[in-house]
């Protein structure tokens, strides 16, 4: 039978990165595109805070075709839901049949991609769930990927900022801290690895502390971002 022709969210982290790299060893997908979501006020990926001209060396490393889906800063659900719309259906015009998500363990978020991308007419693809984080974060750094931490919660704070994860980074996360960060404790960038052509250069830059309106109402949350130049 024929390799389904895939789509990738590509989030420009780790999850994103080991989940790309099942696909790829998996003859059943065929991984044509790749799509990230840019936040086009600040010129970066959303939630991560990766410069796009960062992400733009990093999927040219890849190899694989990329498109961008860019929002306003103050754009509402509907208006991403829209634009992600007219994207997959421009794909599946394309062939594309499979919209594949690195996510764990995360119920919610999955019936959220499953619902939206079956009313676009795509089956879903989660290579990496219900896997036992502790063993992903093990198989991540085994095989040869590196990343940086771009992004921490208040929990985290600043220290975090700016480390690549190896095997102190993990003995030095706090009780309670996903070693993936599957619950929004840190995202990163991914800059090297075996589905890499070439490693990403960058720098460290200035690290920001931003406050967000709580998603459960009750005040705040800030988050640390670094900067990579």
């Amino acid at each position: 039978m024929p390799a389904n022709k895939t789509v990738f969210h590509w989030s420009s982290g780790k999850d994103s990165a080991l989940a790309l790299y099942y696909l790829l060893q998996d003859s059943r997908y065929k991984v044509d595109k790749l799509i990230t979501t840019i936040n086009e006020h600040y010129g970066r990926v959303t939630m991560h805070g990766t410069p796009q001209a960062l992400l733009e060396k990093q999927v040219e490393s890849l190899g694989i075709d990329h498109d961008v889906i860019k929002l306003s800063q103050s754009a509402s659900m509907e208006a991403y839901e829209q634009q992600m719309k007219e994207s997959m259906n421009q794909l599946s015009s394309k062939g594309f049949t499979q919209s594949a998500f690195g996510d764990i363990f995360l119920e919610d978020l999955k019936s959220y991609r499953e619902k939206e991308m079956n009313r676009f007419g795509f089956k879903t693809v989660f290579p990496l769930w219900k896997k036992n984080t502790s063993i992903l974060i093990d198989e991540f750094l085994s095989l040869g990927f590196k990343a940086v931490i771009v992004c921490a919660n208040d929990r985290l704070g600043e220290r975090f900022l700016g480390r690549t994860i190896d095997q102190s980074f993990i003995e030095d996360l706090p009780v309670g801290i996903d070693p993936c960060g599957e619950h929004g404790e840190f995202h990163t960038f991914c800059y090297d690895g075996p589905i890499f052509k070439k490693p990403i250069s960058f720098r460290l830059g200035e690290k920001t502390k931003r406050s967000y309106p709580n998603p459960s109402g009750d005040g705040e949350v800030d988050f640390w971002f670094q900067d990579l130049l």
